[in-house]
């Protein structure tokens, strides 16, 4: 089995449901008392919920560098950043390390593309559904078009994700306004919902919300054990 090197602590919520994933699934397919062979550097989510909201990407991509060499020295046989928003770097971060980077919406945009689905909404925070990084590579590398919320959901979804669910915080009243969201985003076209924050299937997942969701923290996980063990 592979090593899967890990940047975590973005926030550390989500890095902790990848750790259960990760381990589970390798204890699924491989059977007995086998676990995931991984390391993981998890840096300060206070000084980069910081920096990002400055716009700071120069100081965060010093960060992403800095972490993902330190996976790679410590023996790391490719790389899965645990968030979305900071795949902003991701290019970066690959150009800085001779080792796989494991890319979130390549994973995510395999598992659509299984579906036949061509349209799907995108939930996340300002940075991933105003910024082109993922919206661009879903289209331009897998044919997939993004339809994104209006200006006052996106503020509400980006509010809910950094002032409650990074915190561990779920209130029956923010799903409601998730769920109104993704029916307006079905309404405009949307063949399923990419819940593209790695803390949003805290609050939204299929049992809760009608249609097709793809969590992205539960499909990058399983892509990386998916690789490991190949």
């Amino acid at each position: 089995m592979k090593t899967i090197g890990l940047i975590g602590g973005l926030s550390w919520e989500s890095s902790a449901i990848y750790y259960k994933i990760l381990n589970q699934k390798t204890n699924e397919i491989l059977g007995g008392v086998h676990s995931c062979k991984c390391i993981m550097v998890s840096v300060d989510f206070g000084e980069i919920a910081k920096l990002q909201h400055e716009g700071n990407w120069d100081k965060l991509g010093e960060i992403m560098i800095d972490s993902a060499k330190r996976l790679e020295k410590a023996g790391a046989d490719f790389i899965v950043l645990c968030t979305n928003t900071m795949h902003k770097l991701s290019e970066l971060i690959q150009q800085n390390i001779s080792i796989p980077f494991l890319h979130i919406a390549d994973a995510t945009a395999e598992v659509i593309k299984e579906k036949g689905i061509k349209k799907v909404g995108l939930l996340g925070t300002k940075f991933t559904m105003e910024q082109p990084f993922i919206r661009n590579r879903l289209i331009n590398t897998h044919g997939i078009e993004t339809i994104i919320p209006n200006e006052k959901q996106r503020n509400d979804i980006h509010n809910i994700i950094y002032n409650e669910l990074v915190k561990g915080i779920v209130k029956d009243e923010s799903r409601k306004i998730y769920i109104e969201i993704i029916e307006d985003l079905k309404r405009l076209g949307a063949e399923g919902i990419i819940l593209g924050c790695t803390e949003i299937m805290l609050l939204i997942n299929e049992s809760n919300c009608d249609g097709v969701i793809f969590d992205t923290t539960e499909i990058h996980a399983l892509k990386a054990i998916e690789y490991a063990i190949k």
